[in-house]
């Protein structure tokens, strides 16, 4: 049984059994992008943030990485949603033009959630979009990482490497993390513009406003206590938001009355 003693950011942590290694230690620029990516989220920036975040993280945090870029699966097609730099721009046009590459088959292929071809000159699975990166760009290594949410692949993220046999192990460890963390970033911001969205609906709603402010009086709470009272009995109820402020608002009419 747990003592329920753990220190985050240390390398320890203890139970009854003595004190233990933690297994990984992330490294302080990894701790400084999650945080930063966090903020991005937080403060309301828009996706476009997000998005060029994730890129320019890839390039400063994942060794052998020159170039990224992101692509996601929207209204049924795979578009790039950010780039590091026209480098990572052009292979990604390359690679949908083509119909083949990592981050394709990260999207589409069942499994596995990673494709690298460390060295574009000593054979691939993607000949054609080796040859034409080889050809247009000083690239000589690449690798696609894929994207989920809600267990559903919404897209991948792209690395490129100037120097063939760059991207190691090591450097697959260090994507994987960061594309496990966009994903994250990725619902959060979804999730929050969806609530924003909502938000924006209720209070368009004449009836759900007056329902608000007769809650707030009534209650002594602000308006954000007051939807989420709303919001609540509309759950429990199982029942529309606007139903449960009508009715808020009858009763209200009926003990004047």
């Amino acid at each position: 049984m747990s003592v329920g003693l753990k220190k985050m950011g240390t390398t320890l942590w203890h139970d009854r059994r003595g004190t233990h290694q933690m297994p990984t230690q992330f490294p302080s620029e990894l701790l400084a992008t999650f945080k930063a990516m966090a903020e991005i989220v937080y403060s309301g920036e828009s996706y476009d943030s997000v998005y060029q975040a994730v890129c320019a993280s890839a390039v400063s945090l994942v060794d052998g990485c020159d170039h990224a870029s992101l692509m996601l699966r929207l209204g049924g097609r795979v578009q790039t949603v950010a780039a590091s730099d026209e480098t990572a721009d052009r292979i990604d046009e390359l690679e949908k033009a083509l119909g083949e590459g990592p981050c394709l088959d990260a999207i589409d292929e069942d499994s596995p959630d990673q494709h690298i071809c460390p060295d574009l000159s000593d054979g691939s699975q993607w000949p054609r979009l080796a040859s034409a990166i080889m050809v247009e760009t000083g690239v000589r290594g690449m690798a696609g990482f894929r994207l989920r949410q809600d267990g559903r692949r919404v897209g991948a993220l792209n690395v490129f490497s100037d120097t063939a046999g760059a991207l190691t192990d090591e450097s697959l460890e260090q994507a994987i993390m960061l594309t496990a963390f966009a994903s994250v970033t990725l619902a959060a911001l979804e999730r929050g513009e969806e609530a924003t969205t909502l938000r924006r609906g209720l209070e368009s709603n004449r009836e759900i406003g007056k329902a608000v402010g007769l809650l707030m009086a009534m209650h002594g709470i602000d308006d954000d206590r007051a939807f989420e009272m709303l919001a609540k009995v509309s759950q429990e109820m199982n029942v529309k938001v606007s139903e449960v402020a009508a009715q808020v608002v009858s009763h209200h009419k009926q003990g004047k009355g």
